[in-house]
């Protein structure tokens, strides 16, 4: 006997990366998290938070967190939602707008939770296929003509941006809603936030995760009009912001001055990364995100992978069709990155 539905039985769950346990000395380039520290301000919030505020419950609608937000991309407060990570507004979207007999729609290979999420609202799900270049597969996601598309710009795994004019022509002819999904856009040269301003069926989605180096606090948002934030806001959880996320996560996203430059010098060393790994044999994808998706010459990505955990450096290797010759590989501090080439270096010489 089973007490679920058919579909949550059926359900292959989504397997986050691999974790190392506290204390363990690893070099941790697998899950795209920043090499380098939240910022100060953030930090000192922390520090001094008021132990009362959390006998209470947080404001339900993150109020500080939406309204740093909405100054920082010239909106009212009604154009933004906070949720417990970009995750969390991926299952309000999901919720609201996938069920039976509804499309959901997304290139591939993408963020695998997109399916997962799709599946759990029992949606039909259309992959349109990804060319080797990562283009966006405007025309195929059009034809879907999906209750909900997704676009993550910068793709993970490939870390390439999708194109202003692909974007805007698939808004105006979907006939359902196009999330952008820019998780990784504080790395990128530009973004698709005009969009969500603009277009009445855009949702931009942002995390605090990767830019800003919280991604232990779990705090996102969503930018989109405000007929869509209220319609996603029907279906969040009552207070799904914590009182001390709402705090940090306000002040981190005031304190730009810090995540910008943190960001630049994950560019500067991602740079440096791409260019000894294709010195060492690899191709690497070029990337507008704090990772690289990179094929070693031989296509061996699962030994090398299975080589470099045995001496402490992770990466993420996925087992699937299209990405099982490759690594992805977060761009970490410059002797992080220097260890694993070296440690690259000496399988090959091996």
């Amino acid at each position: 006997m089973s007490y679920f539905r058919d579909n949550i039985k059926a359900l292959e769950a989504y397997v986050p990366g691999e974790q190392p346990s506290p204390g363990t000395k690893v070099v941790k380039l697998n899950t795209n998290e920043n090499p380098y520290p939240p910022s100060p301000a953030a930090m000192a919030v922390l520090r001094d938070f008021d132990a009362d505020l959390l006998r209470r419950y947080p404001h339900p609608y993150a109020r500080k967190v939406r309204e740093a937000a909405a100054r920082l991309y010239g909106v009212e407060p009604a154009y933004v939602l906070v949720g417990n990570g970009s995750d969390d507004l991926l299952t309000m979207v999901m919720r609201s707008a996938a069920e039976p007999g509804r499309k959901v729609a997304y290139p591939t290979p993408t963020y695998v939770l997109y399916r997962t999420l799709a599946q759990i609202q029992d949606a039909e799900v259309v992959e349109a296929p990804f060319d080797d270049d990562y283009s966006l597969p405007v025309d195929e996601l059009i034809e879907a003509g999906a209750a909900v598309t997704l676009v993550a710009s910068p793709n993970s795994p490939s870390g390439t941006l999708a194109a202003r004019d692909d974007l805007e022509r698939l808004a105006g002819r979907l006939p359902g809603l196009l999330l952008v999904d820019e998780a990784y856009v504080d790395f990128a040269d530009r973004d698709a936030m005009e969009l969500a301003r603009t277009m009445p069926n855009v949702i931009v989605l942002r995390t605090l995760s990767k830019g800003y180096s919280l991604a232990g606090l779990r705090l996102g948002f969503a930018v989109a009009n405000p007929g869509l934030i209220e319609g996603l806001a029907k279906v969040k959880d009552s207070y799904n912001v914590s009182a001390s996320a709402c705090a940090v996560g306000a002040a981190a996203i005031d304190d730009q001055d810090w995540k910008n430059a943190n960001a630049e010098k994950v560019k500067a060393s991602r740079a440096r990364l791409a260019a000894d790994l294709k010195e060492a044999g690899f191709k690497v994808w070029p990337s507008q995100s704090n990772f690289l998706l990179a094929r070693p010459v031989d296509g061996g990505a699962a030994a090398i992978y299975e080589a470099l955990k045995a001496r402490g450096i992770l990466v993420r290797y996925f087992n699937q069709p299209r990405l099982d010759d490759k690594l992805r590989i977060t761009v970490g501090t410059d002797d992080d990155n220097a260890g694993l080439v070296a440690a690259i270096k000496e399988l090959s010489d091996s």
